[in-house]
C-alpha cells in the first residue's frame, strides 16, 4: 500500500508545553506533541491517492494541505509522539481504503408475499377489535 518508513521520515514534530493542571514540573517541560504532515509535498503518494486523501481528510486539513494533529494525554514526549505516530497511521490507512461498491439486489417474491401476509393479519385483528356497525 505505502511505505511507512518513508512516510515517517516526511513527518515534522514540534514539542509544545501541554496545557491545564499539573503543577511546577509542567510549566518546564513540552510533553505535547505536534505532528505536521505537508500532503501537497508529500512523494510517497501519487496523485490518485493524495486526491482521496484531501477528499476523506478535508475537515482536518489547513487550506495549504497541511495536516496536524496534537497528542497531550501522556506525561511523557515519547509516549506522545508513539500515540500520535501511531493515530496517523491509522488516519492514513483508513483514508485509502476504497470502498466498495453496493450491489442492489432483487427483493425475493417469497419475502414481499410475507410482508403483506403479515400485514393482513394485522389488518384482521384491528378489524376485530371494533364494534360491528348497526343499521
Amino acid at each position: 500500500m505505502f511505505d511507512k518508513d518513508a512516510l515517517l521520515n516526511e513527518l515534522t514534530f514540534k514539542a509544545i508545553r501541554s496545557s491545564g493542571a499539573g503543577g511546577q514540573h509542567v510549566n518546564k517541560v513540552s510533553s505535547k506533541i505536534e505532528l505536521i504532515f505537508n500532503l501537497e509535498e508529500s512523494f510517497i503518494f501519487n496523485e490518485e491517492q493524495k486526491e482521496r486523501l484531501q477528499n476523506k481528510l478535508q475537515n482536518r486539513l489547513t487550506k495549504e494541505g497541511v495536516l496536524m494533529l496534537q497528542c497531550d494525554e501522556s506525561r511523557s514526549q515519547h509516549k506522545n509522539k508513539e500515540l500520535v505516530i501511531k493515530r496517523f497511521l491509522e488516519l492514513i490507512e483508513k483514508s485509502l481504503i476504497i470502498p466498495k461498491k453496493r450491489v442492489p439486489t432483487k427483493i425475493p417474491r417469497i419475502v414481499i408475499k410475507k410482508r403483506l401476509k403479515s400485514k393482513r393479519n394485522l389488518s384482521e385483528k384491528k378489524a376485530y377489535r371494533k364494534k360491528p356497525d348497526v343499521d
